[in-house]
């Protein structure tokens, strides 16, 4: 048998893509937000929430323990906090690039 049916035919259209360098940067920046954002995520709901919660519950924040305040209500403001900041973000981000949606 030949090398040639024995080995898959791949057309240049079935090839991967190379990123272009503002796409890699683009792609890198998104990415490098993202887990920013994630660790912050992370930090609030396990750290202030479970971790550090009998450290935290020694200090009140509006009558009512910080530790339990963070893991009932400050986890969900700062959720909301990071959407607004990635929108921010990821806004600067794509008129940095030129891929802005007001194009």
């Amino acid at each position: 048998m030949s090398d040639q049916s024995e080995q898959e035919i791949v057309s240049p259209s079935d090839q991967p893509k190379q990123l272009s360098d503002d796409q890699a940067a683009y792609w890198r920046a998104n990415v490098t937000t993202l887990l920013s954002l994630l660790s912050v995520w992370f930090l609030v709901s396990f750290g202030c929430g479970i971790l550090w919660v009998d450290a935290l519950n020694q200090y009140q924040f509006f009558g009512w323990k910080l530790g339990f305040w963070f893991s009932q209500q400050g986890a969900i403001y700062a959720f909301v906090i990071l959407i607004f900041i990635y929108v921010v973000r990821m806004n600067a981000l794509d008129r940095r690039f030129n891929v802005d949606e007001d194009q």
